[in-house]
């Protein structure tokens, strides 16, 4: 699987060192169902994606939905377990561990960039 850095170029922030990509549909199914937390610096990017939800997960998350120039147009933050959030307009989701969004600022509007994580 990928790994990615990604950073918030509006705000100079760095969201996540180590943001896997779930670009398959097994792996767009699976997601953060596995694991028992999600720790600062990790993510998980789902392309595509419209919509997610929390069932069976064990710890809250932010999602960032990105338009197609991973442009944020909408924040969800700490989505607690047994939810679900969608937003129609959204290409990707990004989900990070809950509180990310808010220490970095990071709102809608903002542009994102994805590097590969060696680099």
């Amino acid at each position: 699987m990928r790994v990615l850095k990604i950073l918030n170029r509006t705000r100079d922030t760095v969201l996540a060192t180590q943001a896997s990509v779930a670009d398959t549909s097994r792996a767009r199914n699976i997601g953060l169902l596995r694991h028992k937390s999600l720790p600062d610096g990790e993510g998980l990017w789902i392309v595509p994606c419209e919509g997610v939800h929390t069932f069976f997960m064990k710890f809250p998350i932010d999602v960032v939905y990105l338009d197609r120039h991973k442009r944020v147009v909408k924040v969800r933050p700490n989505l607690v377990p047994w939810r679900i959030s969608l937003c129609l307009r959204a290409h990707s989701v990004l989900e990070l561990p809950a509180g990310k969004a808010a220490r970095t600022g990071t709102s809608r509007g903002d542009q994102l960039e994805f590097s590969d994580a060696g680099e």
